[in-house]
């Protein structure tokens, strides 16, 4: 694996797992969501964090899952 594969995945793992910390914090601790959004300050600064990090690790792990299983 070259290392810049391995910095993909690892840039990608990082940023799905700290957005998956975010979303469940958000659910249970920061309030709570409904329809209206969440209910607290530190709610909408975990949503922002969550909508910045899922998008972006997923395709950054997508695109690491390629490099790693391209056939050069």
């Amino acid at each position: 694996m070259q290392a810049d594969t391995r910095k993909l995945l690892s840039a990608g793992s990082i940023l799905v797992g700290v957005g998956i910390v975010a979303a469940i914090l958000m659910l249970t601790v920061c309030g709570g969501v409904t329809h209206q959004g969440p209910h607290t300050n530190s709610g909408w600064i975990a949503l922002m964090v969550v909508m910045a990090c899922l998008p972006l690790g997923c395709v950054t792990l997508l695109f690491g899952l390629a490099k790693f299983f391209a056939k050069t």
